[in-house]
């Protein structure tokens, strides 16, 4: 047996590498911060061998086992050079010789009783026959031979969870629960970073024992929607004595069909990013708050079984660039508060969204609900049906096909009201065959929860280079007029109205507001106490805002802790505009118009809508949107 292995989280306890079940007979090799082990036995007969050299962290190793001639030996090579390590051994133990032919399973990564996971990579594993001192430095040659029983190479199909055998014997196999491919194996030389293009430097899988993709859970009752149930946003609410839950759900109207003028498009993408975000801090006064509220109780700082956030690390300290929908969402649930926010709720996501759609009825605006996955399957056809589609505080993450469908949209004539902050930032993969699946590379560039690996910019479940859509050449200025430009705490702060006001092309979105030039407006509501905050958005030529764009207000007087956002720094000085660092914290009102009748309007504030609802809906706020959402629906 020869395999190569990375473990990243050595500990005191083995953990499985690989495990052979057979009629009678079993081996099972394992890694620990002492070294590798081991360890076969067939009826009474048993034998342990362990080279007593400690691996480093994410170094490297050529692991070989023979079994055979009344012999157990296993050798550990280091691959990389680490000076002062003392980390290559052998070992050997007798052991008589066992029959090996009747029908065997084979486990990676953990033992054959869903234990013991291994956190690390692994490449090539790879079964021969008799026992030769060779190494895998060239598989291939070795698979010509005609000694190779079994060849798992990692490098095939890896988008999928196929493993694929390329022995004579076809032992093909498969994942469960989607670790990490399109990683750097042992071969990876620097010379290419897209592993399309070089699949055998990418021929390794990492591990980790806290991976989740579905938990495989029964039905235990199912709704039945009524046809003429109105489309929107709704949950399902469960109860056992004093807990609770409530399970959300979009209703969206009848396939092909517009029942109204409005589509809200609910962000599920970054819903799902977000799903089981585990914070950084999580203060008591905060759950104290949650508690006296009555506020949903869970977090991902509080049960971390269903899996956590992509912006949440792996127990071995690599990112989670990975996640799915199958497996409870607590973000999700009606009531979750997300955020210290000692002046306003601290709502974020879907949650926060519920101060637009509590608006929209509240102002009688008809609206139909769509979701990110809706538009990713149907595209432009979807959007085409509408007067005006309207985002939600949040629109952060995007595939190519929904960001496609938004542009095609407005650029054909469609009005979009982008009411969020920090939208159409990065850049998510997703399979069509594996729909409830998103994929998130941190790449160069960002506000980043943790980097990518160097080397693994692209994506395993489409090849295509992740990170921001920045840097896939589309910033978000070429969609909606503004893009992400500072950030800080959960608080708010006040707009100043520009000159912009008073332009004839977009003066009466300001009308019933009687605001004029100079003035201040928007420093309340629910979300950190002040229309403009959080994550604030800016218009730049340069990067794509229309010449014909109008700027109706800018945002100010932000707190101290808010930040630039790093790709708009050149150094700790200058940024790539000239502007100071400073000037680039704010947050701006756009509007403009596009051919055929479109036009776009933006916020350019995650925490604009927490302010519709202030003074029983009427302030400034709320009247712009509705002069905004009146145009846009007719």
């Amino acid at each position: 047996m020869l395999l190569r292995v990375a473990p990243w989280l050595p500990r005191s306890a083995p953990q499985t590498l690989l495990a052979l079940r057979g009629s009678g007979c079993a081996l099972t090799l394992s890694v620990s911060d002492a070294g590798f082990a081991v360890e076969a036995s067939h009826g009474d007969q048993a034998a342990r061998c362990a080279t007593a050299a400690p691996p480093h962290p994410r170094s490297w190793y050529e692991i070989a086992v023979t079994l055979g001639e009344g012999r157990l030996t296993l050798s550990q090579r280091p691959l990389q050079r680490i000076w002062g390590a003392r980390d290559a051994g052998a070992a050997e133990a007798a052991l008589p010789p066992a029959d090996w032919s009747g029908e065997t399973t084979i486990t990676v990564a953990a033992s054959p009783e869903a234990t013991a996971h291994f956190n690390g990579r692994i490449e090539d594993p790879l079964l021969l026959r008799g026992t030769p001192r060779v190494t895998l430095d060239d598989p291939e040659a070795l698979l010509a031979s005609g000694r190779v029983a079994a060849w798992w190479d990692f490098s095939e199909r890896m988008e999928g969870e196929a493993i694929l055998d390329r022995g004579a014997a076809g032992l093909h196999g498969g994942l469960v629960n989607m670790p990490a491919r399109a990683v750097k194996g042992s071969r990876w030389t620097g010379a290419e970073h897209a592993w399309r293009h070089a699949p055998r430097h990418y021929a390794a899988i990492h591990f980790h024992e806290d991976d989740l993709e579905d938990c495989r859970w029964a039905t235990d009752f199912t709704v039945p929607i009524p046809e003429d149930m109105p489309s929107g946003v709704y949950a399902v609410r469960l109860t056992c004595g004093e807990h609770w839950d409530m399970i959300p759900f979009f209703v969206l109207p009848p396939k092909g069909v517009a029942r109204a003028p409005i589509a809200y498009l609910a962000n599920t993408f970054t819903c799902q990013v977000y799903a089981n975000y585990r914070r950084p801090e999580f203060p008591e006064d905060h759950r104290r708050k949650r508690q006296a509220w009555g506020a949903f109780d869970w977090c991902g700082n509080l049960v971390t079984e269903y899996g956590l956030s992509t912006y949440n690390t792996h127990v071995d300290g690599s990112g989670i660039h990975l996640s799915s929908r199958l497996r409870p969402i607590l973000n999700l649930r009606p009531g979750f508060v997300a955020v210290p926010d000692p002046v306003g709720s601290g709502l974020r996501h879907l949650p926060a969204d519920s101060h637009l759609t509590d608006w929209l009825e509240e102002k009688g605006f008809a609206f139909d609900v769509i979701t990110d996955e809706d538009l990713d399957e149907e595209g432009l056809d979807l959007l085409a049906r509408y007067k005006c589609v309207v985002t939600g505080s949040h629109p952060e993450y995007h595939t190519p096909g929904t960001l496609d469908a938004l542009q095609a949209y407005v650029s054909g004539g469609g009005r979009l009201a982008y009411l969020g902050g920090n939208g159409f930032y990065w850049k998510v993969a997703r399979r069509r065959d594996r729909p409830h699946l998103l994929e998130i590379r941190r790449a160069e560039g960002g506000i980043r929860a943790w980097a990518a690996e160097t080397g693994e910019y692209y994506n395993q479940l489409d090849g295509t280079l992740g990170g921001l859509w920045r840097r896939n050449g589309r910033p978000p200025q070429l969609l909606c007029g503004v893009g992400f430009s500072g950030q800080g705490k959960f608080e708010g702060s006040h707009y100043r109205a520009m000159p912009g006001a008073t332009d004839p092309r977009a003066a009466w979105i300001l009308d019933g507001t009687g605001i004029v030039p100079g003035d201040t407006f928007g420093g309340f509501g629910l979300s950190g106490g002040g229309a403009a905050g959080f994550e604030l958005d800016r218009a730049d030529p340069l990067l794509g805002t229309p010449p014909n764009a109008v700027i109706l207000a800018r945002s100010e007087g932000h707190q101290d802790h808010f930040v630039t956002v790093p790709e708009e720094l050149l150094t700790h000085l200058t940024t790539v505009t000239g502007e100071t660092p400073e000037a680039l914290i704010r947050a701006e009102i756009v509007y403009f118009e596009t051919r055929q009748g479109g036009a776009v309007f933006s916020t350019g504030s995650i925490t604009f809508c927490g302010s519709l609802s202030h003074a029983g809906y009427a302030n400034p706020i709320s009247r712009m949107l509705e002069n905004v959402l009146t145009r846009f629906q007719a």
